[in-house]
């Protein structure tokens, strides 16, 4: 698919979105991220990107009016069930300056991803509030909960996403289908990987059957790389993987416990490409990694985005030539 349209992301992280997104047709004209070695794994991996070493708070999107999509992945804190659930109370939300942000650029859609926890009951204000603000900008809104798990990425992983829709635009948005016909285990996601050393894993991949917990990012207040809290630890279990933390390296010949995860294990899971890099130590390359929005659920949804406006140029392009007609 070429790159027709022009988009711009903030919190853009190592790439996750921004992969999907290219994917789906969209080019990058500006990709804005606090965190440097984030800003450095984006610039590896994609030395034509611009990327924009900076808090959202103090970026400008005026000079990028009337771009066709403005995205991004506004911090998950303030709306997760494993913190204190402050919502537009915590330092940390980010809607409002991406509000800000859209009103200076004016886009003609909106992606903005979430935890899921932004849907719950206790949110119902504060999103009705977000799409007040857009439908006074002129758009049309709809959240969803997604699992990535339903488009070919092997984890549940639940994403709340907002799309909004200028109003010429809208009606020819659907959210996308379900696709699951290229899922894999995790023994068959991984099986490659986990055996490049030699490890025989005829016993494990049989019980590596199922798809993966959520991976858990981690914040840098608490602790090295794992992979989440007990019941976490324990699906991952279930599933013939010891989550107490990551491994430098695949198994060894003989090796005869549960493997854990390396980092390119864990990319894989979140549908990386696998030529994808992180920069930094272990620790902080995991935080990019657990952090990121699944590329192929960006995909799907920015080719949702990319159908619409292909669906509205087609229509505008019929009564045109019918104008034409009749004159």
């Amino acid at each position: 698919m070429t790159n027709k349209y022009r988009s711009i992301e903030i919190c853009a992280g190592a790439g996750g979105q921004a992969i999907g997104l290219e994917q789906a047709g969209f080019e990058h004209v500006a990709l804005v991220e606090l965190e440097h070695l984030a800003c450095q794994t984006l610039r590896y991996n994609r030395p034509n990107w611009n990327v924009i070493e900076k808090d959202v708070r103090a970026f400008s999107a005026k000079g990028f009016k009337n771009i066709d999509l403005f995205a991004g992945g506004v911090p998950c804190p303030p709306f997760s069930i494993a913190g204190k659930q402050l919502g537009r109370d915590d330092e940390r939300d980010l809607f409002p300056e991406a509000l800000r942000l859209i009103k200076e650029c004016n886009p003609k859609a909106v992606m903005l991803e979430n935890v899921k926890g932004i849907l719950s009951k206790k949110f119902d204000v504060y999103r009705k509030h977000i799409i007040s603000e857009l439908n006074s900008l002129g758009y049309r809104c709809s959240w969803q909960l997604i699992n990535s798990s339903d488009h070919g990425v092997s984890q549940l992983r639940p994403r709340a996403i907002l799309v909004a829709l200028k109003e010429d635009f809208f009606d020819f948005f659907t959210w996308p289908e379900k696709n699951i016909a290229n899922r894999k285990s995790i023994g068959e996601l991984l099986f490659d990987e986990i055996t490049s050393l030699g490890w025989d894993a005829t016993n494990w991949i049989n019980q590596a059957t199922g798809i993966a917990p959520t991976l858990v990012g981690g914040s840098k207040k608490h602790g090295g790389a794992d992979l989440g809290p007990t019941r976490a630890k324990q699906a991952w279990a279930e599933i013939g993987i010891n989550g107490k933390g990551l491994a430098d390296s695949p198994p060894l010949p003989g090796f005869d416990l549960m493997p854990k995860l390396t980092l390119q294990m864990t990319a894989l899971v979140q549908g990386f490409p696998s030529n994808w890099k992180f920069v930094g130590k272990k620790t902080p390359a995991y935080r990019q990694i657990g952090n990121a929005f699944p590329p192929p659920v960006a995909k799907a949804i920015g080719q949702s985005i990319f159908n619409a406006f292909e669906l509205y140029e087609r229509k505008k392009d019929q009564r045109k030539g019918v104008e034409e007609k009749a004159a």
